[in-house]
């Protein structure tokens, strides 16, 4: 069985495990490692230096590991990281990082990338993401775990995406979202909490309730984050699920959206 097609470009430093796939004109550059089972379509173009893990698939078109477009970027080495079993899909695209934050650009795993994402420069992504098609995330975003991003969602350099957000479609993302928060428009506004999620994912109807609360101390007692922080802190003493939510109003770098 061949699994590199005879088509394709690979770069002789780059690194692939023995059973990887490449497709048809799909090019491999210098400083690139890929692990074991991953498959990557005809016509891909993955730049390095960049770190696929195991039992990836991308799709054809997309441009993974490229050089970011921050007009400050000179040709820097800087990297990208990317995790296991991610869906990449096509014309995704996926930038490594800049010199001006830490260089590196970090995908974790069991990710979906719909068609035509763009993860920017610097970003770091969780694990269990969705990015529905057209989405588009600047630099030096980072966006949580279990985290649903709507087709055409666009999200503001440096924000970031709590755990458990689910975002609409067409949202404009301009301030940091809190985990567990359902949000959507242009502005992003809060519209409760991502209680379906929630329940799919295993949270019990006690922490659910609990979580409804926090939202309700947050967006509709009128306190400052501080208090609301506050008001928090007392409610994780009954309910752990509480204290990553505080975790993230206390460490909001752009301030939450309202």
């Amino acid at each position: 069985m061949i699994l590199i097609d005879a088509r394709a470009i690979i770069d002789p430093s780059a690194k692939l495990a023995d059973d990887v796939v490449v497709g048809p004109w799909s090019i491999v550059g210098p400083n690139v490692e890929i692990g074991a089972g991953t498959v990557i379509g005809p016509h891909v173009v993955v730049n390095g230096p960049t770190k696929i893990g195991s039992n990836n698939r991308i799709f054809q078109f997309a441009s993974v590991g490229e050089d970011c477009q921050d007009k400050k970027y000179a040709g820097e080495p800087t990297t990208l990281v990317i995790g296991d079993h991610n869906v990449i899909r096509e014309g995704v695209t996926i930038h490594r990082g800049t010199v001006q934050d830490k260089g590196e650009t970090i995908i974790g795993s069991h990710n979906l990338f719909m068609a035509n994402a763009h993860v920017a420069h610097d970003c770091v992504i969780g694990d269990n993401v969705i990015m529905a098609n057209n989405v588009a995330v600047a630099g030096h975003v980072h966006v949580g775990d279990w985290t649903i991003l709507g087709g055409f969602t666009a999200v503001h350099q440096f924000c970031h995406i709590g755990s458990h957000v689910m975002c609409g479609a067409g949202t404009v993302v301009l301030k940091d979202v809190p985990d567990y928060v359902m949000t959507t428009g242009n502005p992003a506004k809060p519209h409760g909490i991502n209680s379906e999620g929630l329940k799919r994912r295993g949270f019990s109807p006690d922490a659910v309730r609990a979580i409804k609360r926090a939202y309700k101390v947050i967006y509709r007692q009128k306190l400052t984050v501080e208090l609301a922080v506050d008001v928090l802190q007392e409610m994780a003493q009954e309910t752990e699920e509480i204290s990553p939510l505080i975790s993230f109003l206390q460490n909001s770098p752009r301030g939450i959206i309202r």
